[in-house]
């Protein structure tokens, strides 16, 4: 935990990481619901900028709870294992949105990325590696 004279930082900073989180997941489906409706403005530089943005302050909020909390994924296994994971849905992401050569296999990356999300968040919310099939 965090010591007492920054302690108060923590809730703040926790709250912004959900809120972002929330919103980046967000801007992510929609836009990528949208490319799966043939549409061309998610793709467009105003769109990608905002979620390079969010995206960014998501990063920066939880390297500060890893600095507030003093966790090292290299030594907590929840934490490398989500950090591992958003790689994977980074990728995944990117094939749903770019990459993939049709609708249906867009579709496909899609909901692996959001799947992939939501484990990334159980394991954040129990702690555990196992995430929601922790005992």
């Amino acid at each position: 935990m965090p010591t007492p004279d920054i302690a108060w930082a923590y809730p703040l900073l926790l709250q912004t990481h959900v809120g972002l989180v929330m919103t980046s997941v967000g801007l992510f489906a929609a836009r990528a619901l949208g490319v799966l409706r043939g549409q061309v403005w998610p793709l467009r530089p105003g769109w990608r900028r905002l979620s390079e943005v969010v995206d960014s302050a998501l990063l920066m909020a939880g390297a500060s709870l890893w600095w507030l909390l003093q966790l090292n994924p290299l030594h907590t296994p929840w934490l490398g294992l989500k950090l591992g994971l958003l790689l994977v849905y980074i990728a995944l992401g990117t094939m749903a949105m770019r990459r993939a050569s049709s609708t249906r296999t867009r579709a496909l990356f899609l909901l692996g990325a959001l799947l992939c999300v939501a484990f990334m968040a159980s394991i954040a919310l129990a702690r555990h590696p196992l995430g929601w099939w922790a005992p």
